[in-house]
């Protein structure tokens, strides 16, 4: 039985989460192949809009073998080279792909007048953590050695991801600072699932009734990163990191009826008193995910928001 919504809702996101809530499967029911296939059977097909001066697929060396990449260069002329946004897609570390995100990403590398390079990393629970990581950051260094050949800057290169992908964003940005990776500039957090705690004010808020639910993200966490200590990493949860200093500047965008809210909120507070500078905004009134809806009436406004967000971060 779902749990009672606020009374409150714009009607049209109570319509949507009822729709959501009816029509996504409980994951925690599947093995991630099965949910894979479960999710599969239900995305329409790929549609390649906005259209793109190129889309083009690129095979490289990764961590565990082949890392796949999408390299979307949008039209137009540009007086300098563009930003290189190196994008991770959600999916709670189990599902999701290149596919999914395509729309999304292609309308960023528009609005945003940027390249954008999606990464199709390795998925749980067949791999485990950190490997998502470390073939965002393969990713990252592939950008930094090849963004010219698109148009791109390698001086100017933005992680971001939404979701699970949002704490790939976040840890490849302690991993590069550490290592002495490529330079990142910024990092763009989507409704980032950034740590594994489940008894925050979002989470009592909004754990169950809203489309991603407390069960489920339990269950995310269990895949990708199973035991203790897998999560004591800073390449896993990024709040463990001894200290946040030398990060790349931050926008850190929540969703009010998400149950990782507080998480991405705290964080942003954390990163500011590390000296990051940071930009913390939160849409209230929406949910987990609705970035990705670009059929949902709320979320054109709200695109145009992040668009204008992501040119001042990166500009």
């Amino acid at each position: 039985m779902t749990a009672a919504r606020r009374s409150d809702l714009h009607p049209d996101v109570e319509q949507f989460l009822a729709v959501l809530e009816d029509g996504f499967p409980d994951v925690t029911r599947y093995s991630g192949a099965e949910l894979r296939e479960v999710i599969s059977g239900r995305r329409g097909p790929l549609e390649r809009i906005p259209d793109m001066r190129t889309a083009e697929d690129v095979t490289i060396d990764g961590p565990g073998g082949d890392l796949l990449l999408r390299v979307y260069v949008p039209h137009g002329e540009s007086a300098s080279p563009r930003t290189v946004i190196v994008f991770a897609h959600g999916g709670g570390f189990v599902f999701c792909g290149l596919d999914t995100h395509d729309e999304f990403c292609r309308s960023m590398a528009e609005a945003v007048d940027a390249v954008v390079v999606s990464v199709d990393y390795r998925l749980a629970p067949e791999h485990e953590a950190p490997a998502a990581l470390e073939d965002m950051y393969a990713a990252v260094q592939w950008a930094a050695g090849h963004a010219a050949e698109y148009g791109g800057d390698p001086a100017r290169i933005t992680v971001a991801g939404d979701s699970a992908g949002g704490n790939l964003a976040a840890t490849v940005s302690i991993a590069a600072r550490d290592r002495g990776g490529p330079r990142i500039a910024a990092q763009i957090l989507l409704y980032a699932v950034i740590d594994d705690d489940f008894d925050t004010e979002s989470y009592r808020l909004y754990g169950e009734g809203y489309y991603n639910n407390a069960r489920a993200m339990r269950w995310y966490w269990d895949q990708y990163a199973p035991t203790a200590e897998h999560r004591d990493s800073a390449y896993v949860v990024p709040t463990r990191a001894a200290s946040l200093e030398g990060l790349p500047r931050a926008l850190v965008v929540t969703a009010e009826l998400d149950p990782p809210c507080s998480s991405g909120e705290t964080y942003a507070r954390m990163l500011a008193d590390d000296g990051v500078d940071v930009t913390a905004h939160r849409f209230d009134g929406l949910f987990h995910g609705f970035l990705t809806f670009p059929q949902f009436s709320l979320t054109g406004p709200a695109r145009e928001e992040l668009w204008a967000m992501i040119r001042k971060l990166v500009g």
